[in-house]
C-alpha cells in the first residue's frame, strides 16, 4: 500500500466538524483482497488488537466491525479501523472515521479518521498500515513498543488537570479555543482585540512582576506583614551555621525551605534538632543557593485559591502517609496507594502516585523508620514533609468552612502580591476561626497554582474552579468572539471581502481581511499571495488588534485545512459555477457546493445568497435553526425573491438602477448603483451584485445603512484597493480592463462589462490555469471566441504541470468553435496564440486603435501588465469613479486626455 496524499483537517470540513485526518491511499496489490481472502488474518489481529471488537461500524452495534471482517471487508476499511483503535488505546479517545473509494482512480481510497493531537493520529496511521501490510502478508508484528511510543506522545501532549478544566469551562461558554503550542500547552481563548491566552492557570491578566515576587518568598512575605498580615518570622541564609544561629534564637521548631522553590520540593517542617536541620538545609540547598529558615507554624496545611477579588475554593492537604496494618511493609502499603485509579504520574489525574525516593527515606527515618519496616497496626507515617498534591498528598474541600475573616486575608495577600490567580498556602489549626487569633500563618503566595485538588478533591464537594478564571476573563455577557463574514462563491470573493474590510475599517473599526491578494489588518498588507485558507485565517483571529474579520474562504482551503473557526456571524455564497472541477475528489458543481456549504453551516446569525443562482438557493437548507436567510438579485421580479418576500423574509434587490432594501414589505433605498466607484456607474453587473452582498452582510450585523452607503462609495477598482479586479489604465489611445477572471463565468462577466464600457472594438488577452479540466477550458475558448472581437491567447508562467502550449492549443479549439462563423487562427481569424503574456500584451495593443478596449483576463500580476508596457509608456491609471461612460472611452484618441487622475510612468 501507499500513500498518496495525507493532509489534516484542522478545522470544520465536508467530513465532520470536528478535527480529522484525511489520507489518500493506493493499495497497489492489496485492491480487491478481502479480510477473508488472507488465512488467519482476522484472528492474528483480533489477538493483537481484541479492543477492535467495540467498534460497532455500519451494523451499529458493538461486534459490528468483527462480524464485517469475518463476513470479508477490505483493506482500507481495516486501516480506518486499525488508526482509530490505536488512538485509543494511546489514551486519544476518538470514534469517526470512514473509508471511501476514490472516484475515478482504480485502487485508491480516502480514509478519514477524527484525532485529538495531531502527531499521535499521523503515527497511528502509520503505524496501522505496517500492521495491516504485516499480518496481510502472514509476518508476525511487535506491537507493544510502537504501541507505548503512541502513548508516550499522547500523554506529553496532553492537558494537565488545571489547563483541562479552563478549556473545558471555556468551550462551555462558546468561547472559540486555540491551542497555540503542543509543547507549552499555550491556548488562547477568544479572537482578535477580545482574545485572552492560557498556560495552566497562568493569563494575560496575570502580572509579570507578580509571578517574580511571588517566586521570591522572602519578598513575599515582607510584603505580607507589611500589609499586616500573618507571616511567621524567619531569616534567609546562605550557610548552615546562619541556620543554626537563627534556631537557637528562636527556641522552637523551625521550617526549612528553598528560596525560589515550588511545589514543596525540598521543603521540611517542624525541624527541632541540629542532626535534623543540616539534613534539612542540605535538601533544600539542592534547589536554591539561599535557603529560608523560619518558625514552624503548629497546624494543618491549607490552600485558599484566589481568582480577582474572591476566594474562590480551599482545601486542607494531607500529606502522604500509610497507615500500618502490623503485617505489611511501608513498601507494600505505598503500593496498595498507587494501585488507586485515580493516582497517576505526575499531573496526568486526579492525585499523583507517592514515590519512594530519598526524600521519603529521610522523612521515614526521622521517625525511625524505612521502606522495609512493618509499622504497627494502626501507626501512621508521613513520607513527605509537604502536602503537595503533585508529590502524592491529598486533598479534602473547606471551601464552606473558611471564617470569612480569613478570606479576606487570603485576597488582600494575593492582591498585595499583585496577582489575578493565586494559591495561598496556610496553616492554621482550625480553618473556621481568624488566623491571627489562633496564632496562623499565611506561608506562601502561590502564582500559576494547581487547581486539581479543588476541581477533583479527594473528600469534599468539587468547585468547578476553571470556570471561575474563565468568568474573570470574560464577562458574563462574552463569549470572546469578534464579528466575522466569511464570504465564498466561485466568483467575487475578493472584491466582496475587501469592499466589506473598507467599509469597516473607513468608519474606525480595525479590520482583518483575508483574500487571494493577501492579508490585510487596518488596510496594511502583512502577508502576500492567496491567503483564503486555514492558516490566513487563523492569522486574523489571533491578532490582538483585530475587531472585525473579513474572511475570503476559498474552495482549496476548505479541503487542504478546513474552516480556521468553529462559528463565523454571517456566511454569504455569492455564486457557484464550474471551476477547479476535476481535483480533489471534486468533479461536479454539487460536490462543489457541498464543499462551500460549509459557510452556511458555520454561520450562527445570517447567511446571505444569490437568489438567481439556483444552486446557492439549496444551500438554504443547510443552515442551521434560527439563522436567517438574506437573499440578494438584480431581478426584483424573481420568484426565488418574491416568495422570499412574501415570507417577510429580507434582502436586497435592484430598482431602476437603485439598490434597495427590502424587509418583507418594507421597501428603503439604500443609494443608486451609479455612485459605488466599483460598479462603474452601475455597469459592471457583477460588481452590483457583490455590492448588494456587501449590503446584506453588514446590515445583518447592524450596520448602519447610511455608514455602508459612505464606505462603499470611496470603495473602487484600482490596484491599492482591489488590485486585479477591472483595473483600468490608457496607454497610447487605447484602454486596457485588467482582471482575475479564470473560469467561464468570471470571462462571461468581464466581456459583458467590457461591452457595457466601449462602443468600440472589445480586444481580449486570455489564458485559462492549466490543471482545469479539458470541458472547461474549451468552454473558457467558446466564451473568448465569441466574445471578442480581436482574441491573443496565452498561458500562465505558471503551467500547472502542462507542457508549453497545451492549455492555449484547447483554448484555441474552444475559440474556434465560439466564433460567429466557422475560421482558422491566424491573419484574419481575429485569433492568435502568444504563449508570454507580455508579448501577448503587446500583440494586442499593436492590433488596437484608438478608443478600443483590451481585457486582459487571468492576470496575476500587475508586473506582467506594466513589464509589456515598457518602460518609457505613458500609462494613466483610470478612476473607476468617473470611468464608466462609453462615449468616455470611446472620445479619446490621446494617451492621457482628460484622464482625470495623474498620469504614471509605468
Amino acid at each position: 500500500m501507499k500513500v498518496v496524499e495525507r493532509r489534516l483537517l484542522r478545522g470544520p470540513s465536508i467530513h465532520s466538524f470536528s478535527p480529522c485526518f484525511l489520507a489518500v491511499l493506493d493499495l497497489e496489490a492489496l485492491d480487491d483482497v478481502s479480510s477473508t481472502a488472507l488465512p488467519g488474518f482476522v484472528d492474528r489481529l483480533l489477538d493483537l488488537m481484541p479492543t477492535l471488537s467495540e467498534h460497532r461500524c455500519s451494523p451499529g452495534y458493538v461486534g459490528g466491525f468483527v462480524e464485517r471482517l469475518r463476513e470479508g471487508t477490505y483493506m482500507a476499511h481495516i486501516v480506518e479501523h486499525v488508526t482509530i483503535e490505536l488512538q485509543c488505546l494511546a489514551g486519544n479517545e476518538v470514534a469517526f472515521g470512514k473509508a471511501r473509494s476514490v472516484r475515478g482512480k482504480p485502487r485508491h481510497y480516502r480514509i478519514v479518521v477524527a484525532y485529538r493531537v495531531e502527531r499521535v493520529v499521523e503515527s497511528a496511521f502509520d503505524l496501522a498500515l505496517e500492521l495491516v501490510e504485516s499480518l496481510a502478508a502472514g509476518r508476525e508484528f511487535a506491537l507493544q513498543d510502537r504501541l507505548q511510543e503512541l502513548r508516550d506522545m499522547a500523554k506529553h501532549a496532553a492537558l494537565g488537570p488545571s489547563t483541562k478544566a479552563i478549556i473545558d469551562a471555556a468551550e462551555q461558554r462558546d468561547i472559540p479555543v486555540l491551542r497555540l503550542t503542543d509543547d507549552a500547552n499555550l491556548f488562547q481563548l477568544g479572537w482578535g482585540v477580545r482574545q485572552q491566552r492560557i498556560q495552566a492557570t497562568t493569563t494575560s491578566q496575570t502580572n509579570y512582576i507578580a509571578v517574580g515576587i511571588a517566586s521570591d518568598k522572602e519578598l513575599t512575605k515582607r510584603l505580607l506583614a507589611e500589609a499586616g498580615l500573618p507571616v511567621p518570622r524567619g531569616e534567609t541564609v546562605d550557610k548552615l551555621e546562619q541556620a543554626e544561629r537563627f534556631r537557637q534564637r528562636l527556641g522552637r521548631p523551625v521550617a526549612v525551605k528553598p528560596l525560589d522553590g515550588n511545589q514543596g520540593k525540598g521543603v521540611s517542617t517542624a525541624v527541632d534538632d541540629d542532626a535534623a536541620l543540616a539534613a534539612a538545609f542540605e535538601q533544600a540547598s539542592r534547589f536554591s543557593r539561599r535557603v529560608i529558615v523560619e518558625e514552624h507554624v503548629q497546624g494543618d496545611d491549607y490552600r485558599a485559591l484566589v481568582i480577582g477579588k474572591s476566594l474562590i475554593a480551599a482545601a486542607k492537604r494531607v500529606p502522604p502517609q500509610v497507615i500500618g496494618d502490623g503485617v505489611s511493609t511501608v513498601r507494600q502499603l505505598v503500593d496498595v496507594i498507587n494501585g488507586d485509579p485515580l493516582r497517576g504520574a505526575g499531573h496526568e489525574n486526579v492525585l499523583t502516585r507517592v514515590r519512594l525516593d530519598a526524600i521519603a527515606g529521610e522523612e521515614l527515618q526521622r521517625q525511625g523508620h524505612h521502606f522495609d519496616s512493618v509499622p504497627a497496626a494502626g501507626e501512621s507515617l508521613r513520607l513527605r514533609g509537604n502536602a503537595n498534591l503533585s508529590t502524592g498528598g491529598s486533598a479534602e474541600d473547606v471551601t464552606n468552612r473558611v471564617h470569612p475573616d480569613t478570606a479576606c486575608a487570603c485576597v488582600r495577600a494575593a492582591r498585595k502580591i499583585g496577582l489575578d490567580v493565586a494559591g495561598i498556602d496556610l496553616v492554621c489549626t482550625d480553618i473556621g476561626a481568624p488566623l491571627a487569633e489562633q496564632g496562623g500563618a499565611i506561608i506562601e503566595v502561590n502564582a500559576a497554582p494547581g487547581i486539581r485538588m479543588h476541581e477533583h478533591p479527594s473528600q469534599g464537594e468539587r468547585h468547578h474552579v476553571g470556570r471561575a478564571v474563565v468568568e474573570s476573563l470574560f464577562p458574563e455577557e462574552s463569549d470572546g468572539r469578534i464579528p466575522v463574514v466569511a464570504i465564498t462563491g466561485t466568483n467575487g470573493k475578493t472584491t466582496t471581502t475587501l469592499a466589506i474590510g473598507h467599509v469597516m475599517q473607513r468608519h474606525g473599526c480595525t479590520a482583518g481581511v483575508t483574500t487571494t491578494e493577501g492579508i490585510f489588518i487596518n488596510g496594511q498588507k502583512i502577508a502576500e499571495g492567496d491567503c483564503t485558507g486555514y492558516w490566513s485565517a487563523r492569522t486574523v483571529l489571533t491578532s490582538p488588534e483585530v475587531e472585525f474579520a473579513a474572511l475570503e474562504t476559498a474552495r482549496g482551503g476548505l479541503l487542504k485545512r478546513g474552516l480556521a473557526f468553529d462559528r463565523c456571524d454571517v456566511g454569504v455564497v455569492l455564486n457557484i459555477d464550474r471551476d477547479h472541477l476535476g481535483q480533489d475528489g471534486i468533479d461536479t458543481v454539487e460536490d462543489l457546493a457541498e464543499v462551500k456549504g460549509l459557510v452556511v453551516e458555520a454561520a450562527r446569525k445570517a447567511v446571505v445568497l444569490n437568489a438567481e443562482d439556483p444552486v446557492c438557493v439549496r444551500l438554504a437548507t443547510k443552515a442551521e435553526r434560527g439563522v436567517e436567510i438574506i437573499y440578494f438579485t438584480t431581478d426584483r421580479s424573481h420568484p426565488v425573491f418574491t416568495e422570499h418576500l412574501l415570507g417577510r423574509g429580507r434582502g436586497v434587490y435592484e430598482r431602476d438602477g437603485m439598490l434597495m432594501w427590502a424587509d418583507g414589505g418594507h421597501h428603503v433605498p439604500l443609494t443608486h448603483s451609479a455612485r459605488l466607484p466599483f460598479t462603474f456607474n452601475g455597469k459592471a453587473r457583477h460588481n452590483v451584485a457583490n455590492a448588494m452582498a456587501v449590503f446584506a452582510a453588514l446590515i445583518a450585523l447592524k450596520v448602519p445603512r447610511e455608514r455602508i452607503v459612505s464606505g462603499l462609495g470611496t470603495f473602487t477598482s484600482n490596484e491599492s484597493q482591489n488590485p486585479l479586479r477591472l483595473n483600468v489604465y490608457r496607454t497610447q489611445g487605447v484602454t486596457l480592463l485588467v482582471d482575475y477572471a479564470h473560469n467561464p463565468a468570471a470571462y462571461r462577466a468581464v466581456i459583458e462589462t467590457g461591452r457595457q464600457l466601449t462602443s468600440r472594438r472589445l480586444l481580449g488577452v486570455c489564458a485559462a490555469p492549466g490543471d482545469r479540466r479539458e470541458d472547461d477550458l474549451l468552454e473558457m475558448g467558446r466564451i473568448c471566441g465569441a466574445g471578442f472581437d480581436e482574441l491573443v491567447i496565452y498561458e500562465m508562467d505558471d503551467r500547472r504541470g502542462q507542457p508549453p502550449g497545451s492549455t492555449a492549443s484547447i483554448l484555441l479549439r474552444g475559440a474556434l468553435q465560439g466564433r460567429p462563423a466557422p475560421s482558422e487562427a491566424g491573419a484574419g481569424s481575429g485569433l492568435d496564440v502568444v504563449l508570454d503574456v507580455r508579448q501577448a500584451i503587446r500583440a494586442a495593443l499593436h492590433q488596437a486603435g484608438p478608443g478600443d478596449l483590451i481585457v486582459v483576463g487571468c492576470a496575476s500580476h500587475l508586473s506582467d501588465f506594466k513589464t509589456a508596457l515598457g518602460a518609457s509608456a505613458e500609462v494613466a491609471l483610470l478612476d473607476a469613479a468617473t470611468f464608466g461612460h462609453t462615449d468616455e472611452v470611446a472620445g479619446h484618441a490621446g494617451a492621457s486626455e482628460g484622464v482625470p487622475r495623474e498620469a504614471a510612468t509605468a
